[in-house]
């Protein structure tokens, strides 16, 4: 056991949907189910750490606190976390660092969100010095049309195809439909894929997931107090990156239009290698004290199927252009040597965006301890997240049994 192990006592829930109503319903659902699996009342928790959503309005901005308040106020120390698409491990990433520091034995974390309908566009507003609002205003460039760019680049460099990306679908429905929490519950065939609109050539509806409604609740603690418990064997979190990009960077990434230039490195300098998503998981596994020939699985950020396959390679899984060849030996599929996305992915749920990074926790909790039900990858010992957001937000948390 590290040092700089924390416990996750309990891990909890909303159901992903479209269900209509504010997403403080949704994390302070996730939340009461993630007390009662840590056998833990609201009473006991220290600390709340939320992670916001900022097209939620006002409470959105302040989830700590507003959380907290619906949960009733009760003392506890709160904070609230904005990292875009790593908002949920970044609220991780604080209350881990609150646990080692001796603030608080117990914290609960918390995301949720009410997403809208359709693709996700900048808050509203002139502002001309925001890359985020400039990519629409420039260039009418929707987050799936980026994907479509990403997907052609992968087919131009690694000859990717088509049936590849269908192919990610196919895999994450099958293990969508084994989860009660998704949104999506029903296989899906190649074909299928095939015969769904074209959204951003050559990926279709298919390939590109939803904005859903949804929440995830993480019961944290110290050691100490979770054997304090009873508890002797946690699953543990063992690492929390949530690195920045480092200049330069040559492939695109969101919300930016255009690539980092190597003039402005200045006299000495060197550009880095590999890209910003793979320094994130490099982060992690060299916290961890591990590497992906540990892992017994992984839960990554499927925006889109083509991204999936960019992921493998990011975290070590197989060499740079080889995502597809794994994919299509069965590696990372149910009952693979390393599955991915045992979840369904979002994929099967779609975007929730503050829960999703703290909703990749909940299933490696579930799954390192034994209990993912059909889904269950036998034996589960390590696993690792990963996402990346907008603006150099990106993160990768590692737990262990």
């Amino acid at each position: 056991m590290s040092a700089a192990d924390i416990a996750v006592l309990g891990a909890g829930m909303h159901p992903w949907g479209k269900w209509g109503r504010s997403f403080v319903e949704y994390g302070r659902a996730a939340a009461r189910v993630a007390l009662a699996d840590a056998g833990l009342d609201w009473t006991d928790v220290q600390s709340i750490v939320g992670a916001d959503t900022v097209r939620s309005g006002y409470p959105g901005y302040v989830a700590g606190a507003t959380f907290a308040r619906a949960l009733g106020w009760q003392g506890a120390r709160v904070t609230s976390v904005y990292a875009a698409c790593a908002s949920g491990a970044q609220a991780i990433g604080a209350a881990r660092a609150q646990i080692l520091a001796g603030l608080a034995d117990v914290v609960l974390v918390v995301g949720a969100d009410a997403a809208p309908k359709g693709f996700f566009a900048p808050a509203g507003g002139e502002r001309p010095d925001d890359p985020d609002w400039l990519r629409f205003r420039v260039l009418g460039a929707t987050n799936p049309a980026y994907f479509g760019l990403y997907a052609r680049r992968r087919m131009a460099v690694h000859g990717d195809t088509p049936e590849d990306f269908a192919q990610v679908k196919v895999k994450n429905a099958a293990a969508g439909v084994l989860n009660p929490n998704a949104r999506y519950r029903k296989a899906v065939t190649a074909e299928e894929v095939a015969a769904s609109a074209v959204v951003a050539d050559p990926l279709r509806l298919l390939d590109i997931c939803a904005t859903s409604d949804g929440g995830a609740a993480l019961v944290l603690s110290s050691t100490d107090f979770a054997r304090s418990r009873g508890v002797t064997d946690p699953v543990r979190i063992r690492a929390v990156s949530t690195v920045t990009p480092t200049y330069p960077r040559t492939v695109l990434d969101l919300p930016d239009i255009a690539t980092d230039s190597t003039v402005g490195l200045g006299a000495g300098g060197e550009p880095a290698a590999g890209s910003f998503r793979a320094s994130i998981a490099r982060a992690a596994y060299e916290e961890a004290g591990l590497g992906p020939e540990d892992l017994s699985l992984a839960e990554v950020y499927d925006l889109s199927t083509a991204l999936e396959l960019e992921w493998y390679e990011d975290i070590g899984l197989c060499g740079p252009g080889e995502g597809a060849k794994l994919l299509r030996e069965g590696v990372t599929a149910l009952g693979g040597r390393v599955p991915v996305n045992t979840s369904g992915g979002l994929s099967s749920f779609g975007e929730a965006v503050p829960a999703q990074a703290i909703a990749q926790v909940c299933e490696l909790t579930w799954q390192l301890r034994g209990t993912a039900g059909a889904r269950q990858v036998p034996g589960a010992r390590a696993g690792i997240t990963a996402n990346q957001g907008l603006f150099g937000h990106g993160s990768a948390v590692v737990a262990v049994r």
